[in-house]
């Protein structure tokens, strides 16, 4: 039996060995101070490189842009230094990588920026949700996200230059796409929500008001380094990081409209929820989005080979991208195709710490 996960895929300008994608993931390793990826985390993606596509933990734009403790940023020479170790281990084993670029939001706290200014947001709500802050040595707790800022309209601008430097900085440092983090309650989704978003200006009310920041910043990224190297998540009906929304549907069938007018390389759909039908989504919105969007659809949340392969025979997605599966199967892919079966993750060793939990599982052989 042809199973089509095995099968290669061309997504934007990149050519992938397999549909199989490394979901995004924050393990917390960057070397202390300045948020830098070191070789660690250069051994920990170049073993997963048989992966059609690894994306990167989130990676803040900038100081401000940083939410937890030890999660590494592409904003400074020696972050751009590191993460290239990174893009080298992948590339030297025939992998392809993708950097998500992050901006927290109010997922954030003032002791975690280095002039301890106050996290921003599109409104001055705060976060039902807490983010992790730690000292040097790896001590720290989970704390409330502190109240934000709204933001003006000069920080807007100033994000929007953030996230084009960042992309510049990600094409210098190796990587083959970047993909704009707009889901999971961080800035993005933030402005795209109706209850985060409480703003009477331009960018706030409509759909059309609510995606304008960030189809703003995905055209400015497209214009630093094409279309064909930009992916974009999001996450629908997602309540992670006390989000809420009352129009997930029509905001995110608006962007897939919207992004595919753009030519952009992919979405990519982080699926939390499950609704009593069984799926994640309502009826008839995975065939709606797919009509919009006819680029790399990826899906992503909790997919078994058998479920991951139904979706794509129906057309209704191109690539799925497996999580925690990664962490403690370096080899997943050739465990998929073999059924060898799969080795469990470890959760003490999630966040923070060294290759303990991170680059110690074995491979099958």
């Amino acid at each position: 039996m042809n199973h089509k996960l095995f099968n290669p895929v061309i997504v934007g300008d990149v050519e992938l060995n397999n549909r199989i994608v490394m979901a995004p993931m924050t393990r917390s390793r960057a070397a202390q101070p300045n948020d830098v990826p070191t070789e660690l985390n250069a051994i920990y993606y170049g073993q997963r490189a048989s992966a059609g596509l690894i994306i990167t933990e989130g990676t803040q734009v900038s100081d401000v842009g940083k939410g937890y403790s030890f999660t590494p940023g592409i904003y400074s020479e020696e972050q751009i230094q590191g993460w290239a170790l990174a893009t080298q281990a992948v590339h030297e084993k025939g992998g392809k990588i993708a950097a998500q670029l992050w901006h927290v939001g109010r997922m954030s706290h003032s002791s975690l920026h280095t002039n301890h200014e106050q996290p921003i947001a599109p409104s001055a709500i705060q976060a039902k949700a807490s983010v992790f802050i730690a000292n040097q040595k790896g001590e720290g707790a989970m704390v409330p996200a502190e109240m934000p800022r709204a933001m003006d309209l000069d920080d807007i601008q100033n994000v929007k230059q953030e996230f084009i430097q960042a992309a510049q900085n990600a094409v210098k440092a190796g990587f083959d796409l970047v993909e704009v983090h707009a889901a999971n309650g961080y800035l993005f989704d933030q402005f795209l929500s109706t209850d985060a978003n409480q703003r009477t200006d331009n960018y706030g009310g409509s759909v059309e008001n609510r995606a304008r920041f960030l189809l703003e910043t995905v055209d400015a990224l497209i214009d630093a380094i094409g279309a064909g190297r930009v992916g974009v998540r999001l996450s629908p009906w997602g309540t992670i990081n006390g989000m809420t929304d009352q129009e997930p549907e029509e905001i995110t069938l608006y962007l897939a409209e919207q992004l595919q007018k753009r030519n952009i390389a992919y979405i990519h759909l982080a699926e939390w929820n499950m609704l009593p039908h069984g799926d994640t989504y309502p009826v008839g919105f995975r065939e709606k989005l797919r009509s919009l969007f006819t680029n790399t659809l990826i899906v992503c949340g909790n997919y078994s080979l058998e479920r991951a392969e139904s979706i794509l025979d129906k057309g209704l997605a191109d690539a799925v991208a497996f999580g925690r599966p990664f962490i403690s199967n370096p080899d997943l892919v050739e465990r998929l195709q073999s059924g060898h079966p799969l080795a469990p993750a470890k959760s003490e060793y999630f966040y923070g710490g060294d290759a303990t939990g991170y680059t110690d599982y074995p491979t099958a052989q």
